[in-house]
């Protein structure tokens, strides 16, 4: 390495400085394109650098898993080699026959007679298995590789779903593979002929004379070995530090106060905190991640935002959908206790957050998926108060899908206040909602039938009839894109995986090869 660098320090220096040099024009003209008035109007066409980032850090989940599944494929290569490896130092060492893998495997071990060994098994009955758990390399590979096992099983949509703790305590087994992968390559098991030893004698010129190495006359030496200093250290050092750092942020956040100013429990077992917390500020469709020290100190739980950036607080729903949010709703429902005490650290972006850059925007919501959109509906409520002419959304198509009647109560005072105030502005058109119920029986239906001559629907108490069944999608976005032909439209979803794949097809479908005219683009809520 010193002599690379003596022979190649001006290459190196040369490099260092143009490249910095890159990085310093570019970012001073990012700055200038991003911040100075000149280019207001420009940036108005063109649109923020930051929110385009922004939208492809919105996939970091499919980042991850694709990083999970590539270090899953390599440790599997790095496995399966090292068993041939070791099969074939297993061979070596059981030789006899005097060849030269023979005189290698039987190399002394003991460093202080001046031993260099080379293959790791030291005596002809001494198994893998033994040389495995009683190296450095071979503990900590076992070590990883159940670590990784067991991160991975875990973190199947099945588990994840059902035993969010089992995934969310499992998932941290990571400290441990990240402080095994460091110190793995100390045991050298893999070793190379030393600089001193290749002086004396190359192997080029002296493996042919491996019978004469303990004769004194001849100019061939015995050879010696080491193993290689451990490198990966250099690969994870930092991503560790990044790790580090932001784990003592989201611990500063967490720590600031967070004052519950208003606890409303809805239907279907779904809680509503209200809650303030200085310095807090948000935009539609972000979430937050929240934590119960009464009930487990160490899990963080996503939920969406449900109010919006204009009102002076902020607010989350909560279903009952595991042991943590059952054990969580369950401790506000209890009047004489004191109020748990809540965590939280956000909030964070996600694809929502572009909604206003759409002419037309599509949202769907699938059961308690709808908060996103209760955030954004509430938005422009107040925008529509406020008169703000910025808003470049003219139209919006609200879906929503659920299983059962009580889910809709705790959002009909919003979407009657929307009704009302759409009315009063005389922009009735401008949100278009279906309300979907996927559970009902006969009598709920015929129940509907009797009474659908009435003003309001029977089972919301609003203008919209509830329609029996799911969207038909084609159909949907057809009439979408005959009644906005040269529009883009923004087709938000959080909802389940099944939904997200019809519904990138149909965007796909009914996108027109012609970019003048309507196209649709989807995206998808991941947490």
């Amino acid at each position: 390495m010193g002599n690379w660098v003596v022979n190649h320090w001006f290459s190196v220096l040369f490099l260092a400085v143009w490249l910095g040099l890159n990085v310093f024009l570019f970012v001073d003209a990012f700055l200038k394109y991003e911040t100075a008035d000149r280019y207001y109007y420009t940036r108005k066409i063109l649109g923020f650098c930051s929110r385009t980032l922004r939208k492809q850090l919105d996939h970091n989940l499919t980042f991850h898993k694709l990083v999970a599944y590539m270090i899953c494929l390599h440790t599997a290569i790095h496995i399966i080699a090292h068993l041939f490896n070791f099969d074939r130092y297993s061979r070596s060492r059981q030789a006899t026959d005097g060849s030269l893998v023979s005189i290698l495997s039987s190399l002394s071990h003991d460093e202080t007679k001046g031993g260099s060994w080379l293959n790791p098994i030291q005596f002809r009955n001494m198994t893998v298995e033994y040389v495995t758990f009683t190296s450095i390399a071979g503990l900590t590979g076992v070590i990883m590789t159940i670590a990784l096992i067991l991160m991975v099983t875990s973190a199947t949509e099945f588990i994840r779903r059902s035993y969010f703790e089992v995934f969310w305590y499992t998932h941290h087994l990571f400290i441990f593979y990240i402080l095994g992968l460091g110190i793995h390559g100390i045991g050298g098991i893999v070793r190379g002929q030393t600089e001193e030893s290749i002086n004396e004698g190359h192997p080029h010129k002296c493996a042919e004379y491996f019978e004469m190495w303990n004769n004194h006359d001849c100019r061939c030496r015995r050879p010696e070995f080491e193993g290689q200093p451990p490198e990966s250290w250099k690969w994870i050092l930092a991503p560790v530090i990044l790790y580090i750092c932001e784990r003592i942020l989201r611990f500063y956040r967490s720590q600031q106060k967070v004052v519950i100013t208003k606890v409303v429990m809805h239907p279907s077992k779904v809680l509503e905190l209200q809650m303030n917390k200085r310095g807090f500020s948000m935009e539609v469709g972000q979430y937050i991640f929240v934590n119960c020290p009464s009930i487990s100190p160490l899990e963080w739980h996503p939920f969406t935002l449900t109010s919006a950036p204009e009102e002076d607080f902020f607010s989350i729903h909560i279903r009952a959908a595991g042991d943590w949010t059952e054990n969580l709703i369950r401790a506000f429902e209890q009047q004489y206790s004191p109020i748990p005490r809540i965590e939280v650290d956000g909030p964070f972006g996600t694809a929502s957050e572009d909604v206003f850059q759409y002419e037309v925007a599509v949202l769907v919501g699938a059961g308690i998926g709808v908060t996103p959109f209760a955030s954004i509906l509430k938005s422009i409520w107040y925008k529509f108060q406020c008169a703000d002419h910025n808003l470049k959304t003219k139209k919006i198509y609200f879906y929503w899908i659920c299983r059962e009647t009580g889910a809709f109560s705790w959002f009909n005072d919003l979407l009657t206040s929307l009704e009302k105030e759409m009315e009063e502005l005389g922009k009735v058109g401008f949100l278009n909602y279906r309300l979907f119920l996927t559970g009902w029986d006969s009598n709920i239906v015929g129940h509907a039938a009797l009474n659908f001559d009435k003003a309001t629907d029977i089972l919301t108490g609003l203008k919209q009839k509830t329609s029996f069944g799911r969207p038909m999608w084609d159909n949907e976005f057809s009439t979408i894109a005959t009644s906005h032909p040269k529009s883009v439209v923004g087709v938000f979803l959080c909802g389940p995986q099944t939904l997200a794949k019809s519904l990138r097809k149909c965007c796909h479908r009914y996108s027109s090869l012609d970019p003048r005219k309507v196209q649709f683009y989807f995206n998808k809520e991941n947490f």
